[in-house]
């Protein structure tokens, strides 16, 4: 038996795990060198795999900031994704196998385990900076109106213009104020853009009547344009925006209507575009119908996550870049390719792709306070973004989402973890990090794509494109399985990753065989809408994990999800590949702020782990539904008040996945048919999580507790 059966220290795991969701890119930077959708936590990830390692005596929480070298173990992830798995399995010793069918998934863990000298990478930077950095900020200067001098533009501002039957153009513009503090009470000023003269003016951030200082028109800043998805005309006639866009057959104009400079002082400034600005664009516009340049041609592939753009007209993707954008990639991409080390080639080709998606149409201004730029990523859909903001492409010394930014934020990073990979420490009280602990080997670890050289040689990770029903893998050779399946129903990741498979299929194609398809899609992904396709897709990945898996090892996953037929789907896949669910524990989830979640009635921040282990125990007295619903129910009321007992607050859909997964847990170990638990799953959507928390006790110091001071009048018992 190993230490996750037993138990799991989610409470201590709570803290530091609510540190590294909210800065992920700093505490696990090898996992955020290029985007990915639903990165687990690494903290929570490397407690589980040292969980499924360590035997039942251990406590996992003593070993977290131990050093460990587990060289004999072999562990697989068959939805690898951004490499969670992988990377903490390599900072443990531990020999890790990943797969994905999705290209962009096995590029970048391949990247991220990849050690490229350090000189060699700043080296080859300066070469490219030295290139293409004075041609491409060409195409991104302004004027400084107070010293008449050429400047170096952040940020551009657009608009869309909506055009009425009649031949009235309308921005499409919720509201006139366009940049304002992130924290607005604190910072009010605001920049708002006048309706009648297009001038930008400074005002405040709420202000609900505002006068224009160069037309002096007034104005309320508040209101628009447009209401939800209708337009408003001067006449007051509502108009359909996806409906007109539709009946036209042509893609919006866009009008520029603000831009974000660094004055002559290197101070951010606002200005109201001149006719230089509109002549600049107009030249990158003459200078992309004549120049030779690598623009991608794939088109769109038709789903849940791409159909808001396409009803908007958007089919291929290079329809999401403007001509600027499209010259100017092209520009850099010309030059990435010139570079003649292999490995360092395919480095800036994955920091190149990364820059994407802070550098095309769907992209928004986030406001001041914070990094400026909202990628289009950003609600996992690709929403049609009706003001977007075009950030410049090679970058600024101040400024984010630019090559040379992201250079040093991510590629940089990355390298420098590989080499001192850390854990961070959390105070319980505050939630701070209060140093990071280097508990690490050195992360010097080689990609194969062979088994053999794989099983054959130490510091060797296996990472495969393809099916991960179907693996190159002899039987019983891994010795534990953790991973992350996809989310069920809405968010196919391969309609989104063909986004950057656009851009890196002509200039991978040759090198990396898996970049030979047409698309990111796979026959084999586990993605579908249908419960039973879903169930059935994930169940041939259990039933090959079943099979490379030894007979005393187990296997592990997270999820968490709204929908029962969602967890009844896992269920039928795990029950059919053969494998019994011994336990289940809460963990907090990625960060809680994503967008999905915030617009979620039940806003959830909790995962279930699921620990499975080879179904060979025989069938058991039938179990009532009454015994299995109270065994469930007292397993939810004590990690419920495990949870109180650290200060934290559950939400309806924690407390639901916490008890739904229990579920599943009893009705497994009493071998319930799927017909029977989807009676459970239906009582657990009616049961009433508003009830009061439990009474908290006080709370303990579970993160780095110092023992009590011995009391001097305290008598010691000999026993």
């Amino acid at each position: 038996m190993k230490a996750i059966e037993v138990d799991f220290p989610f409470e201590q795991l709570d803290a530091i795990a609510d540190i590294e969701s909210k800065r992920k890119e700093t505490n696990r930077p090898i996992y955020h060198i290029h985007k990915w959708w639903a990165r687990r936590l690494g903290s929570v990830f490397r407690a589980i795999v040292l969980g499924v390692t360590l035997d039942e005596d251990k406590d996992i929480w003593a070993e977290y900031y131990k050093t460990h070298d587990f060289e004999n173990t072999k562990i697989l992830d068959p939805f690898m994704g951004s490499g969670t798995t992988i990377g903490e399995c390599a900072k443990l010793g531990i020999k890790p196998i990943g797969c994905d069918t999705n290209p962009i998934s096995t590029f970048m863990v391949s990247q991220a385990l990849t050690r490229i000298d350090k000189s060699a990478l700043l080296d080859t930077f300066y070469n490219i900076e030295f290139d293409v950095k004075d041609k491409i900020q060409s195409y991104y200067k302004t004027i400084d109106p107070v010293s008449q001098e050429t400047c170096n533009v952040l940020y551009y501002f657009w608009v869309k213009m909506f055009t009425t039957p009649n031949g009235e153009t309308i921005p499409l513009f919720k509201r006139y104020v366009f940049s304002k503090s992130v924290y607005p009470q604190k910072h009010p000023q605001a920049q708002i853009i006048c309706p009648s003269c297009w001038t930008v003016n400074t005002g405040v951030y709420n202000a609900l009547r505002f006068k224009c200082h160069q037309c002096h028109k007034t104005f309320n800043p508040q209101k628009g344009t447009v209401t939800d998805q209708v337009v408003i005309s001067r006449t007051g006639k509502r108009y359909k925006i996806k409906e007109q866009i539709q009946k036209s057959g042509t893609l919006p104009n866009h009008r520029l209507y603000a831009i974000m400079a660094l004055d002559s002082n290197g101070k951010r400034t606002y200005l109201t575009p001149t006719d230089f600005d509109h002549q600049l664009f107009a030249k990158a516009q003459q200078d992309f119908q004549t120049q030779d340049l690598l623009i991608p041609t794939l088109k769109l592939n038709y789903g849940y996550s791409t159909k808001p753009a396409m009803g908007y007209g958007y089919l291929y993707w290079h329809q999401f870049f403007n001509e600027r954008q499209l010259l100017c990639l092209s520009i850099l991409l010309k030059r990435l390719l010139q570079i003649p080390d292999p490995n360092i080639k395919e480095h800036f080709l994955c920091l190149f792709s990364s820059v994407l998606s802070f550098n095309n149409g769907f992209c928004m201004f986030k406001g001041e306070n914070t990094g400026a730029v909202r990628n289009s990523f950003y609600h996992s859909i690709l929403n049609f973004e009706k003001t977007p903001l075009e950030n410049c492409i090679w970058g600024n010394k101040i400024g984010s989402g630019t090559f040379a930014s992201f250079f040093k934020s991510k590629l940089l990073n990355a390298q420098e973890y590989l080499d001192a990979p850390f854990e961070i420490r959390a105070e319980s009280q505050n939630r701070k990090p209060s140093q990071k602990a280097f508990c690490n080997a050195k992360l010097d670890i080689q990609v194969v794509n062979s088994y053999n050289e794989f099983a054959k040689n130490p510091k060797k990770a296996l990472i495969l494109n393809g099916n991960s029903a179907q693996l190159p893998l002899p039987d019983q050779s891994v010795d534990a399985i953790v991973t992350d399946p996809p989310y069920f129903d809405v968010f196919h990741y391969s309609q989104l990753s063909d986004f950057f498979y656009a851009w890196l299929q002509p200039a991978l194609k040759d090198s990396l065989p898996y970049f030979n398809k047409e698309n990111c899609s796979d026959p084999g992904e586990v993605q579908d809408e249908e419960p039973t396709k879903f169930a059935h897709q994930l169940t041939q990945v259990f039933l090959e994990g079943y099979r490379v898996l030894k007979d005393n090892g187990l296997m592990v996953f997270s999820f968490h999800h709204v929908r029962f037929d969602a967890w009844l789907a896992i269920y039928q896949a795990i029950v059919e590949a053969q494998f019994l669910i011994v336990a289940s524990y809460p963990v907090k989830s990625e960060a809680t702020v994503n967008k999905p979640r915030i617009t979620s009635k039940e806003m959830t921040s909790i995962d279930a782990i699921l620990v499975c282990k080879k179904n060979r125990q025989p069938k058991l007295d039938h179990h009532s539904p009454t015994e299995i619903w109270a065994q469930a129910d007292n397993k939810y009321k004590q990690y419920c008040n495990r949870f109180a007992n650290i200060g934290r607050v559950l939400s309806k859909g924690d407390k639901y996945v916490i008890l739904t997964s229990q579920i599943l847990v009893q009705a497994s170990l009493a071998n319930l048919d799927t017909s029977q638990v989807l009676e459970l799953l239906e009582k657990v959507q009616d049961f009433d999580f508003s009830q009061p928390e439990p009474v908290k006790q006080k709370k303990s110091h579970l993160i780095e507790k110092k023992p009590p001071k011995p009391d001097k009048k305290q008598i010691r018992l000999p026993f």
